[in-house]
């Protein structure tokens, strides 16, 4: 199997010097078009794609992004891993501003959104336990430490609804659960990626503290503008590097890629040939007639 690597973030991310034959993709999917064109690049003879999260100029809010969309568009694109890069406010005195956290866990208290392929008459349970994947995790890890850059492998990620920040009293509460980071964006991104067998993880940089250290101001979003503009420039080169190597660390037995093999609990003679139509763009092992 060819490995294929997408990264979804924001739109400056895919803004990088020596990139070849860059090519725009406007693809529609069972569940409708994702937040923006797909773009194509080649470098070093290296085929990835970029997905702008909330759209060119950031027009699409944390709860309206069609994640099912975006997912399936790359999995039609033939993607089989997707690393996520998004600003966090950190929940933890030693996670300042532009430190990368590698997440490896989530709290998901998001209740707007539809997060699951299957939600009509075929019915799948995969396992989040472990959400993102160890090769990806190194990979990133790789390249930060090798970067000199300031990092933290491992962490949980509480996904709240937005678009509004949090209340002091819950900024406290997560900080009480022993959560490292607090963002809107990894759910049900991450949950669908599993659903559709994608090898995903999130590389997370950290822009404020949220709104409960004293010696800070709350956070804004001017505040976390200014930031992640200062990420950005790092965070590109990090994807520059992550390209270069992200195929050592490929797992071809990583649970992700098998996620449904045990999931579907729905008998196939039961199955709806109006869901069949559809789930067949996310797994061809299961759907294609």
């Amino acid at each position: 199997m060819t490995n294929k690597l997408a990264f979804i973030g924001g739109s400056g991310l895919y803004e990088i010097e020596d990139f070849d034959s860059i090519e725009k993709i406007n693809i529609e999917t069972p569940w409708g078009y994702p937040s923006d064109n797909i773009i194509k690049i080649n470098f070093n003879n290296k085929e990835l794609y970029f997905l702008s999260r909330h759209g060119k100029g950031h027009k699409i809010s944390p709860t309206n992004i069609n994640y099912r969309a975006n997912i399936c568009a790359l999995k039609m694109l033939g993607v089989t891993d997707i690393i996520s890069i998004s600003a966090v406010g950190s929940l933890k005195e030693n996670l300042s501003p532009k430190t990368f956290v590698i997440i490896d866990q989530y709290i998901d208290l998001t209740n707007q959104r539809i997060n699951t392929f299957f939600d009509g008459d075929i019915v799948a349970h995969v396992s989040m336990a472990n959400p993102t994947c160890k090769g990806l995790m190194n990979a990133c890890e790789y390249v930060l430490k090798k970067l000199n850059t300031s990092y933290q492998k491992g962490g949980t990620y509480v996904v709240i609804e937005g678009p509004q920040f949090s209340s002091r009293a819950e900024s406290e509460m997560y900080r009480s659960w022993n959560a490292d980071v607090i963002g809107m964006t990894n759910m049900p991104e991450a949950k669908l990626a599993r659903e559709a067998e994608i090898r995903y993880a999130s590389l997370a940089m950290v822009t404020d503290f949220d709104c409960w250290h004293n010696k800070y101001e709350d956070v804004s979003v001017q505040q976390v503008m200014d930031t992640f503009k200062s990420n950005t420039i790092e965070a590109k080169n990090v994807i520059k590097n992550i390209i270069n190597i992200f195929d050592d660390f490929c797992d071809p037995n990583d649970c992700a890629l098998k996620s449904l093999d045990d999931a579907i609990i729905t008998n196939p003679s039961s199955f709806n040939s109006n869901d069949v139509e559809k789930l067949k763009f996310i797994s061809n092992k299961f759907f294609l007639n």
